[in-house]
C-alpha cells in the first residue's frame, strides 16, 4: 500500500476483476481510504476503468448503502425497472438512495469514475437532507448535492490520476464536513440501525423500539427521515443483501442460505429474491459475472 499526503489515506495496488463476456481489458478497481475525520461517513472509495469490447449491461443489486457516483468517463444509461432510461454525462454524477429493487446499468464499452458507498447515516450527515427523498431514486449531483459536488466532478475529470483525484475527493469531503451544516442523526436510530446492522437485519424491531419507548410511528417517521425507508424493510433489506454474500460462485444449498439468514424457510428466501432482484438466487447465480465483476442483465 502507498500512503499519501501524511497518510490521511492510502491508495491500494490496482485490483482486476475480469468480465468473462469482455474479450477486452478487465474491470479495474483503485481503492482509497478516506481521511479518518470522515468517520461515521465512510471510510473507502473507489476508483473504477474499465474497456469492453461492446454495451455491458449490468444488474445492480440494492443494498443497506448510499451509492455515491461520479462519471470521469464515457455517458452511462441507469434504468429502473418503474421509470424511464437516463443518460449521466462525463463528469456528471448522481446518489442513489436505499431501494428495494434492482437497477439496470449500460455503458457503450468503456467506463471510469469514483464510486464512494456511504452509509445511509452517514449520507444523511453529508448531504443535509431526508434520506427519504433518495428512497428508490437515482438523483443527478446537482439535484442532491448542489453546486460543491457539481465542481467537484470537474476537478475530478481534470486530475492527472487517482493520486490527484483521491486528494481532491478527500479535501472536498472534509471541507464540506468542516462547514458543519449538516444535521446530526438521532442517537436512538444510531442505535437501532446498529442492532441491525450487526444482526444482519434478524434482530427483532419492537423489543428495540421498546427499550427506547418509542411509539412505532415516531421510530418510523425518524427511519424514513434518517434511513431512508421504515426500519422493518431496512432488516429486509440487510438480510437479503447477507443472502447475496452466501451464494458464491456454485449454489449452495438455499434451505441452509434461508436459515442463516433469518428467513422462514426457502420459500421465503425466494419470495424475497425476487422482490428485491427480480430473479430467484439460482438465477442470480447464473447471471454471476466472473471475478466479482457483479451480475449480468437480460
Amino acid at each position: 500500500m502507498l500512503p499519501l499526503h501524511a497518510g490521511r489515506f492510502v491508495v491500494d495496488t490496482t485490483v482486476s476483476m475480469h468480465d468473462e463476456r469482455s474479450a477486452a481489458s478487465p474491470l479495474a478497481l483503485t481503492p482509497g481510504v478516506a481521511s479518518p475525520r470522515l468517520r461515521g461517513i465512510l471510510r473507502h472509495y473507489w476508483g473504477y476503468g474499465e474497456r469492453t469490447t461492446g454495451p455491458l449491461r449490468r444488474r445492480e443489486l440494492p443494498s443497506a448503502g448510499v451509492v455515491f457516483i461520479i462519471n470521469l468517463g464515457e455517458p452511462l444509461q441507469l434504468t429502473a425497472p418503474a421509470a424511464a432510461p437516463r443518460v449521466v454525462p462525463a463528469g456528471g454524477g448522481f446518489v442513489a438512495g436505499l431501494h428495494d429493487t434492482y437497477t439496470l446499468t449500460e455503458t457503450a464499452g468503456s467506463q471510469e469514475g469514483i464510486e464512494l458507498r456511504l452509509s445511509p447515516l452517514g449520507a444523511y450527515r453529508l448531504l443535509g437532507q431526508p434520506m427519504a427523498d433518495l428512497a428508490n431514486r437515482s438523483v443527478a449531483l446537482d439535484d442532491a448535492c448542489g453546486t460543491w459536488a457539481v465542481a467537484l466532478g470537474e476537478h475530478l475529470r481534470n486530475a492527472s490520476g487517482w493520486e490527484e483525484r483521491f486528494a481532491l475527493l478527500d479535501a472536498a469531503l472534509c471541507a464540506r464536513q468542516r462547514e458543519g451544516r449538516s444535521p446530526e442523526p438521532s442517537p436512538e436510530v444510531v442505535w437501532i440501525w446498529r442492532q441491525l446492522v450487526a444482526s444482519g437485519g434478524r434482530a427483532a424491531i419492537a423489543p428495540l423500539r421498546e427499550e427506547l419507548g418509542w411509539s412505532p410511528k415516531r421510530l418510523i417517521a425518524r427511519f424514513r427521515e434518517q434511513v431512508g425507508m421504515p426500519p422493518k424493510q431496512a432488516a429486509r433489506l440487510l438480510r437479503f443483501q447477507a443472502a447475496v454474500a452466501l451464494l458464491g460462485t456454485n449454489a449452495p444449498r438455499w434451505s441452509e442460505v434461508a436459515q442463516a439468514c433469518g428467513y422462514a424457510d426457502q420459500a421465503h428466501l425466494i419470495h424475497e429474491f425476487r422482490r428485491f432482484a427480480g430473479d430467484t438466487p439460482e438465477g442470480l447465480v447464473r447471471r454471476r459475472l466472473a471475478g466479482g465483476g457483479g451480475f449480468a442483465a437480460d
